[in-house]
C-alpha cells in the first residue's frame, strides 16, 4: 500500500531543498525543473505523488514507461522523461510515450529515435549524456565527440535539442560531484551556451544542491520522494 502521506512530504522536503538551494546561489527556484524518477515504483505511487502537484516524471526501462504511461493515460498533463540508457531496438517504444528522452548518446540512436518521432505532434526532446567521468562502464559522448552528435540531433526535424545531461561518477560524498557538474556547465558554454543548449540535467538525491550551485535546471530524484528503488522481478 503506498504511503501517500509520507510521500507527499518527502516531496515538499525534496521541493524546499530545491528552494534553498536556488536562493543560496542567487538563482529563481522556478528555474530548475524536479524530475521525480519513479522506475520501479508502481503507478499508484506516481499517482500520489500527482496529487501533490508532480507532474514530470522519469523513467529508465522502455516497457516500464509503456505501462504506466497506458496505466495513467488519463492524466493528460503529466510528462514522461526517459532517463535510462537507451538501446536502439527500443526507441520506437520511448518515441511514442516519452516527451523528452535525457541519454542520447550517439548519431546512430539520434537517427533512430528521429525515425520513430516522426508523425508526432511536436518534436521530440532530446538531451545529450556526456561521459563526464571517463567510465568505460557508463554510457554517454566523450566530451571531445560532443559537437558531432549534437549537429546531428539538429538536422533531424522531428527531434529537438535540448541540452545535456550527466551522471559523476558515484563516490558517496555529495562534494565529489562538484567538478563533473561544472565541466558539463562548461561543455554547454563551450557549444553554444543556453540558447543552443537550454537545459543541464545533472544532480540526483544526494548533490541536488551541489548540481543547483553549477547550473542545474534539472535535477533527477528518485530516492528522496520515493524511497529506495525496489527490486526487478
Amino acid at each position: 500500500m503506498t504511503d501517500v502521506d509520507g510521500l507527499r512530504a518527502r516531496l515538499a522536503s525534496v521541493r524546499d531543498r530545491i528552494r534553498r538551494a536556488a536562493e543560496r546561489c542567487g538563482r529563481d527556484p522556478r528555474s530548475v525543473l524536479l524530475l521525480a524518477v519513479s522506475k520501479t515504483k508502481p503507478s499508484e505511487e506516481v499517482l500520489a505523488a500527482y496529487a501533490a502537484g508532480q507532474r514530470c516524471f522519469g523513467e529508465s526501462y522502455a516497457q516500464e514507461l509503456v505501462d504506466k504511461a497506458e496505466a495513467l493515460s488519463e492524466l493528460a498533463d503529466l510528462e514522461w522523461h526517459f532517463v535510462g540508457r537507451l538501446q536502439s531496438n527500443k526507441a520506437k517504444l520511448v518515441a511514442s510515450r516519452a516527451a523528452v528522452v535525457h541519454a542520447v548518446d550517439s548519431e546512430r540512436l539520434a537517427r533512430e529515435l528521429g525515425k520513430r518521432a516522426e508523425g508526432r505532434a511536436r518534436p521530440l526532446d532530446v538531451l545529450v549524456e556526456v561521459n563526464v567521468g571517463g567510465e568505460a562502464t557508463k554510457g554517454g559522448v566523450d566530451p571531445v565527440a560532443l559537437e558531432p552528435v549534437l549537429r546531428a540531433i539538429e538536422a533531424i526535424p522531428s527531434l529537438r535539442l535540448r541540452g545535456l545531461m550527466s551522471i559523476p561518477p558515484h563516490t558517496g560524498e555529495p562534494e565529489a560531484s562538484r567538478p563533473f557538474h561544472r565541466a558539463l556547465a562548461a561543455l554547454r558554454a563551450a557549444h553554444g551556451g543556453a540558447g543552443r543548449l537550454r537545459d543541464l540535467s545533472m544532480g540526483m538525491t544526494d548533490d541536488l544542491e551541489i548540481a543547483i550551485d553549477e547550473g542545474a535546471t534539472i535535477v533527477r530524484v528518485g530516492t528522496a520522494i520515493f524511497g529506495p528503488r525496489a527490486p526487478r522481478g
